[in-house]
């Protein structure tokens, strides 16, 4: 989901400092009652003025935080409304902890936690929503489930077979599956919930208005229409059935226009087969999620929709007296509905910017804004068509803009709305009169306006804009805004280079550090790809006895020469040290054990490898999947790019470089748009999955298995090939990309590209010139370049650790007697299994024998509750920063009086205590949070010989100086 805006941004500093917000921002502060439609534009101080707005609403009379809904998109932005909030209301963030201030997937969450047991017996299956169903939340993960579910779904439906025929990548059904239920359609046990079947058969109407406009002959009728001039290639480097149409009668002969019978042939097609085909899926991946206890983040809104849909005490029980929604243009179709269901009242506040959405591949509708009272109409008249679920009135509309801009120069909001109006293509054609009377234009609050807006462009561009960066840097024709308000020259930190797509990002970082450029990347890393992942990939091989692949990956990784490589695959005459290698993982138990031991070996031990780990291990956890079923998973990993979260150390005076959806929120004194290219931005091709789900045509499929003449064959379809040239390319979210791009920027704008400049720049009133300067060498010696990193999973703060990030390795070091991590792992896969209750088998000739003994013995003498694999989140305030610390408890036992935490330890002795310490002591302070009438106690359970020991806890200011010890800001304390 998009980024918040930074809360330390110079943008937000502005604002904050003025005392008085703006005519406008006042106007929505003060317009607490009533149904509001804003139009915040970039870097108007959208956040500072809601929080206000929320301040004031709660301070009236009668009004409390539970009353008021505020949805943000990002839990960092939900903490950061809650920390503004409270410097302009009396209450305090211990009184706005529960509020309602969080994203539609949080707010859902805790819906169906409290009330959502039995919300999927509506859709008729019979499996509920527990306090223990989880989140699956990586999309990695739920990939490896949704195939192992999809697989054992084709094998119980052979009369799908033809479909699994012409589907090359099964798991592109899993992005259909979350379409739809964006759309907020879902299946039932014998249909479609609430009619949703209307969505998948189409519009024809619309459709049609859709053919007609394209199909308009051009050039006052002199020319023949667009429509008519893409079917020319009707046909080419395509097979259909035999009784496909010929050209001649889909474009017409004699005439500018496709003939209109041509409109209603291609819409109408047999699509029964098809909706059972993806009913049947969509309805037992639900069954299947259900019955492995997990939901992901949209069948999260499918099944809170429901329950408000059906369950009307509740929904009039929790309806909110005002509710607001920031960053609307967003939101999908499902969560404006849940929207509307949830606002008891008018007193409904939409904020966002039309101009600014660019998330459509994650479902977001721009419509919802831009057609926001259509819509509104619309849904109501749905919701409301069985049952009066919405009562408020939807009338009148209040529209307020917030027009003064705190970011950028005046020059480049007035560049900015260039970006909206040029053509992305040389066939699109931009209705620049319709988008012209859309925009609110934007005035600068800025003092100073010294911007320059350029363009350059190099045949070999990384090295153009490395060396255009150097001049950039300390040059005062650059300068930008101090904190003190005045101007001076820039620095590596103020520029950021932002991109359309990953891969230039990542090979401009390679560039930057041959010249000695400091430079860090932020985005997204195809995780499979890296040469730790395939040297992984290489010995699972070989584990496997796939020993051509597998070897040649490993000897050509420890340097052999190719013909070397040959000789030794021929003869199967592997190093000895290889060899033996390879025994000793095959001696493991566990994949991650595998994983950890191949790393060691090679030295990988950065953050690359820990996510690998982390991805690999949480596959394991969550899916069946055998070691074989893990190659093909990376595998499938590598084929599709699948991507990873990347966050660099900046340093304190490096270039950034980021993707444009990774700046989305984010401010820049000077941005470099670079790979302005054709191909590249927008990116060339489409592709869309064979099964596709799109308004108004409803559910397609652009290949069909067949036998025609007796051969089998996967034959094109000619209907969907039309419908494709009738429908508009998606480059109006392009122009929102380019648009967002450079509204990033504070006061200049440099444009780049190579040979062939994409239509953007060639429209865009900038001149460009021709870059021939070399970048200079080993520029930068104080400064080292930062690598990439990426980072495992944490929760949502500005600084995470874990509590083992606190502890010293060197306890671990020179024990002769541990058992290893595999071990550790079964004994407390075997401890969480046994608490939950499940069935365990124990085997005398198991090495963990003894320590599983005596866990259960412990188990069988508690007498209260016992919660498993808590996550556990403490905050701490570290020279304000908030650091949080996370990790998962091994126990909870829950008495009457009392609250015991223990976590389970398999060393043979007692040597790293003190260490463990620590993190019991990370534990005993959440639970005294959580439990702050109960005594708190924390305790190790040592396996080995089933001998429980109580910790004396570290104090909050104990911990946060091991904190500041860790982080490198002060000395290690002594803990006593």
């Amino acid at each position: 989901m998009p980024n918040s805006e930074r809360e330390d941004s110079p943008a937000s500093r502005r604002v904050e400092d003025v005392n008085d917000p703006n005519p406008q921002q006042q106007d929505l502060i003060d317009s607490t009652d009533g149904l509001y439609l804003v139009d915040a534009g970039a870097g108007t101080g959208k956040t500072f003025t809601i929080t206000r707005r929320y301040a004031n609403i709660v301070d009236e009379d009668d009004v409390a935080p539970e009353d008021v809904l505020l949805v943000t998109f990002t839990n960092n932005a939900a903490t950061e409304m809650k920390d503004r909030i409270v410097g302009h209301c009396e209450y305090g963030m211990r009184d706005l902890a529960d509020a309602p201030i969080q994203t539609f997937h949080s707010l859902c969450h805790d819906l169906l936690q409290e009330h959502g047991y039995a919300a999927p017996t509506h859709l008729g299956i019979d499996d509920r929503i527990t306090g223990s169903t989880r989140i699956v939340e990586d999309d990695l993960v739920e990939e490896a489930l949704f195939g192992e579910f999809i697989d054992r779904f084709s094998d119980d439906h052979p009369e799908y077979d033809d479909y699994f025929r012409i589907v090359s990548n099964p798991t592109e059904l899993l992005g259909l599956v979350s379409q739809l239920a964006s759309k907020g359609v879902f299946p039932t046990a014998d249909g479609w919930y609430r009619n949703g079947e209307r969505y998948l058969d189409g519009n024809f109407e619309a459709f049609k208005s859709l053919f007609d406009e394209v199909n308009e002959p051009q050039n006052g009728g002199s020319k023949q229409s667009q429509l008519r001039s893409k079917l020319n290639r009707y046909g080419k480097n395509k097979c259909y059935l035999p009784n496909a149409p010929e050209k001649a009668d889909i474009r017409g002969q004699g005439t500018k226009r496709v003939p209109d019978a041509v409109a209603r042939m291609v819409f109408d097609a047999d699509r029964e087969g098809l909706k059972a085909f993806v009913h049947d899926v969509f309805y037992e991946y639900l069954e299947f999620a259900l019955g492995r206890n997990y939901l992901n983040f949209g069948f999260l809104q499918l099944f809170a929709f429901i329950l408000l849909c059906e369950d009307h005490a509740l929904r009039e029980s929790i309806a909110f007296d005002y509710a607001m929604v920031d960053e609307f243009q967003d939101s999908s179709e499902i969560q404006f509905k849940l929207t509307l269901l949830l606002a008891g009242t008018n007193n409904l506040c939409v904020v966002g910017d039309w101009k600014q959405s660019i998330y459509g591949f994650q479902y977001a509708e721009v419509e919802n804004i831009t057609a926001f009272e259509d819509r509104l109409n619309r849904f109501v008249d749905e919701l409301n068509a069985d049952h009066e679920r919405v009562t408020f009135d939807t009338r009148p509309i209040h529209t307020i803009e917030l027009i003064e801009n705190y970011r950028s120069t005046q020059e480049i909001l007035d560049f900015s709305e260039h970006g909206l109006l040029v053509p992305a293509a040389n066939r699109d054609n931009v209705d620049v009169e319709a988008i012209q009377d859309r925009i609110v234009s934007l005035s600068t609050n800025t003092e100073h306006e010294n911007t320059q807006i350029e363009a350059i462009a190099s045949p070999e561009e990384h090295e153009s804009v490395v060396a255009k960066i150097q001049d950039i840097v300390g040059n005062d024709a650059y300068q930008v805004e101090a904190d003190d308000g005045s101007l001076r020259t820039p620095e590596y930190r103020d520029v950021a280079v932002l991109t359309r797509t990953r891969e230039f990002g990542r090979d401009l970082l390679q560039t930057a550090e041959e010249y000695g450029l400091p430079m860090a990347y932020e985005g997204g890393i195809e995780l499979f790809r890296t040469p730790q992942a395939k040297l992984l990939l290489a010995w699972l091989r070989i584990l496997e006895s796939d020993t051509d692949r597998g070897w040649a990956v490993v000897l050509e990784q420890a340097g052999y020469a190719l013909d070397e490589i040959k000789h030794v695959l021929e003869t199967e005459a592997y190093p000895e040290n290889m060899s033996s290698f390879r025994e000793k993982l095959a001696e493991l138990e566990t994949l991650g054990g595998v994983a950890e031991r191949v790393f060691s070996r090679y030295g990988y031990d950065g953050a690359t490898a820990d996510v690998v780990l982390h991805t690999i291990q949480s596959v394991h956890t969550a899916t069946t999947l055998t070691r074989g079923d893990l190659i093909r998973f990376i595998q499938r990993g590598i084929e599709a790019g699948s991507t990873h979260d990347v966050h660099a150390n900046a340093g304190a005076n490096s270039v950034t470089v980021q993707t444009i959806h990774a700046a989305k929120g984010l401010e820049h004194p000077i941005v470099v748009l670079a790979n302005m290219n054709s191909g590249r931005f927008p990116p060339s091709g489409g592709g869309s999955g064979t099964i596709t789900f799109q308004d108004p045509v409803g559910l397609r499929q652009r290949k069909r298995y067949a036998e025609a003449d007796g051969l089998p064959h996967v034959y094109d379809d000619w209907r969907t090939d039309v419908l494709r040239r009738c429908l508009p390319r998606e480059y109006d979210e392009e122009r929102r990309l380019l648009y967002v791009a450079i509204t990033r920027a504070e006061s200049h704008v440099i444009f780049s590209a190579g040979e062939d400049p994409n239509t953007f720049l060639e429209e865009l009133p900038v001149e460009i010139e021709a870059w021939d300067t070399e970048p200079d060498a080993d520029t930068v010696d104080d400064t080292e370049q930062t690598e990439l990193l990426i980072t495992v999973p944490t929760p949502e703060g500005p600084v995470g650790h874990s509590p083992h990030s606190l502890m010293r390795e060197d306890v671990f070091e020179d024990v002769d007697d541990g058992m290893g991590k595999a071990f550790g792992t079964d004994v407390h896969d075997f401890a969480e299994a046994y608490a939950r209750g499940d069935d365990v088998e124990l085997n005398r000739d198991d090495p963990g024998w003894d320590d599983k003994q005596h866990v259960m013995s412990f188990l069988d003498g508690l007498s209260g509750d016992l919660l498993v694999e808590e996550d556990a989140y403490l905050p701490l305030d570290v020279d304000g920063t908030r650091v949080m610390i996370s990790g998962i408890i091994d126990l909870v036992h829950v008495r009457a009086d009392r609250i015991e935490v223990v976590d389970y330890k398999t060393d043979r002795g007692r040597h790293a205590e003190a260490e463990y310490r620590k993190q019991l002591s990370v534990y005993y302070h959440v639970l005294r949070e959580l439990y702050p009438e109960r005594e708190i106690s924390a305790s190790i359970l040592y396996t080995v010989d089933g001998v429980r020991e109580e910790i004396d806890p570290l104090s909050r200011d104990a911990l946060t100086d091991i904190v500041k010890a860790v982080s490198g800001l002060e000395s290690a304390p002594t803990v006593q």
